[in-house]
């Protein structure tokens, strides 16, 4: 292996995920032909050489950085001619980098993948000896963008653009998110508790759960998911504010007084851009008519956005519930414990539904959250007859959708008990089904991306998630783990690095580091890979491929064996 120095260039292509999801065989038509007629033809006439392929792009070796970027400027100029079906970011870099046989390494490379992230849609950023060293030779403009500071990067470095942009943008795997649907979009922020006893704070809760569930069912609609508004109070909330943060138009606030058997509810729809409030209500009625009030706030919404429901909209927004106060109570408590995912908590829920469901029989709702709270059982190991709980949630799952038949929940409950079964023929008819009825659902989507992606589907996995994290901007880090796992699964293994390290600097505790090691190894990154090996020596904890490979529902065997291979070459062999 020999030192030297030479100028990089990274190239990516914008949106490739996304591209692919839609559309396999044309996108890799397109980038066929973008590569013959386009790339290949710029890196020759410029001296340069390509030295690696990577699934979203290449890595192209120059001897000089004005014959690098005289490539990236011309190739940016040939596609914006031929009006190309892709985009490209560019990234370029000088420095020191290592040759073993034809491939290159080393920190070079490593800023000028950075840099590619940076790079505007068909733009080019550069890093400053590379702009000192062209400037006067390429006869553009490249603009100023200050100092940045990157991922594994240590000191900030000075970058320049062409074309400029107001500001450096995210890197790849961050910029997938969809774009914004053209439906009124809408974030309902917690309801505040006026109550004087800080108890009902659950029931406000539920109040802002049942209407999230009911505006989620109409088509016409992009609801934000609860979880990506429940860190906000309504009371002192900047509806422009959140109307940025959660890529929303509209904002619902609201907050509820529970004295004895009376409520009032207020209730106030704010359109984000002007912070002009479109429509306000106060309902003053007996508790036992809150489910009316969740309807007429509906329906209120549904009109103030001009949004005309359909017949079978109209049936399918109060289908799964119930109207019995005692029953709803206790399915919001019971969910609460559940969604906890611990052995006490989900005992405690089971018990609170049972008793829900003695109430009211036809809770659909109800009969979902039980089936959720044997599968957990079965999942966590928490009975001594797993596959006796997998047919309980099952069988729990079935009642709710014969209760209701357009609720999407109860074949993301199937689909999860049949992969945890080793069914995953049968997953893969479970989530055709639910995504048919998932329309807004932030929750059912991601557990049918995280199902796709277990069943030898993660493209489509790939595309569910985003929709999901569309509908959820402060989205959970479980999302994020399952992108991870799908870009790994489709061959994309810088994307499932850059995503998986994301999650694992934030919070070490929610992912086990195995798939993390895999993708940076498999892209290259072997030195981080054994980074972090050595610091789960260091904590007292080492890997242990075993564990990881028996916590994995993977319906293709071969996938656990080559991560093995993969970290048995790294020196992890259990």
């Amino acid at each position: 292996m020999q030192r030297k120095l030479a100028a990089i260039m990274a190239i990516d292509i914008v949106g490739y995920s996304a591209l692919m999801a839609e559309d396999e065989l044309g996108t890799l038509r397109v980038m066929k032909a973008c590569r013959s007629d386009q790339i290949e033809p710029a890196v020759a006439a410029n001296g340069g050489r390509v030295f690696k392929l990577l699934g979203d792009g290449m890595l192209v070796e120059f001897a000089s950085a004005v014959g690098a970027v005289k490539a990236a400027l011309s190739i940016q100029d040939a596609l914006a001619k031929d009006n190309a079906a892709i985009q490209l970011r560019i990234g370029i870099s000088l420095g020191d980098v290592i040759a073993d046989g034809d491939d290159l390494y080393g920190h070079g490379v490593n800023i000028a993948t950075r840099l590619e992230g940076l790079a505007g849609r068909g733009g080019v950023c550069v890093s400053d000896v590379v702009h000192q060293q062209s400037v006067k030779h390429v006869g553009v403009q490249f603009d100023d963008a200050g100092e940045v500071t990157v991922k594994n990067i240590d000191t900030p470095m000075k970058v320049w653009h062409w074309p400029s942009l107001p500001s450096c943008t995210e890197p790849k795997p961050s910029e997938a998110t969809p774009k914004a649907s053209d439906r009124p979009s809408i974030a309902v922020l917690p309801f505040e508790n006026l109550s004087s006893d800080p108890e009902q704070r659950f029931f406000c809760d539920a109040m802002t759960e049942e209407v999230v569930t009911a505006l989620s069912k109409i088509e016409r609609l992009a609801v934000m998911d609860r979880a990506s508004t429940k860190s906000y109070e309504a009371a002192s909330a900047d509806v422009r504010k959140i109307g940025r943060e959660q890529n929303v138009r509209f904002a619902l606030r609201g907050s509820v007084r529970r004295q004895g058997d009376r409520i009032r509810v207020l209730a106030s729809l704010s359109d984000t851009r002007t912070g002009q409030t479109i429509y306000a209500e106060r309902y003053d009625r007996q508790v036992d008519d809150i489910f009316d009030i969740q309807d007429e706030i509906t329906r209120e919404i549904a009109s103030s956005l001009q949004v005309k429901l359909t017949d079978g909209e109209q049936a399918r927004l109060w289908a799964s519930g119930t109207r019995k106060l005692e029953a709803w109570e206790k399915c919001i408590r019971a969910a609460e414990l559940v969604d906890q995912h611990k052995f006490e908590e989900n005992r405690e829920g089971k018990r609170l539904l049972e008793e829900a469901l003695r109430s009211d029989p036809k809770y659909a709702v109800a009969w979902c959250k039980l089936g959720w709270a044997h599968w957990s059982d079965a999942r966590h190991g928490w009975t001594s007859d797993p596959l006796r709980s997998l047919n309980e949630a099952k069988q729990a799952a079935q009642t709710a959708h014969a209760l209701d038949p357009d609720f999407s929940e109860p074949f993301a409950l199937l689909a999860m008990s049949a992969v945890q079964a080793g069914e995953f023929e049968n997953a893969s008819e479970y989530v055709d089904e639910a995504l048919q009825r998932a329309g807004g659902q932030s929750f059912v989507l991601a557990t049918v991306a995280m199902v796709l992606s277990l069943c030898g589907r993660p493209i489509d996995a790939i595309d569910v998630m985003h929709k999901a994290k569309a509908l959820c901007p402060i989205y959970p880090d479980w999302y994020q783990v399952q992108l991870g796992r799908s870009y790994y699964l489709a061959g994309d293994y810088d994307a499932a690095a850059e995503v998986l390290e994301e999650v694992y600097d934030r919070n070490p505790s929610v992912l086990s580091p195995v798939l993390l090691i895999a993708a940076l190894s498999e892209s290259g990154r072997t030195n981080e890979a054994k980074e972090i090996i050595r610091a789960a020596e260091a904590s007292g904890s080492p890997l242990s491929i075993t564990s990881w490979s028996r916590s994995q529902s993977f319906s293709d065997p071969s996938i656990i064996v080559r991560v093995r291979e993969t970290l048995n070459a790294l020196g992890v062999f259990d």
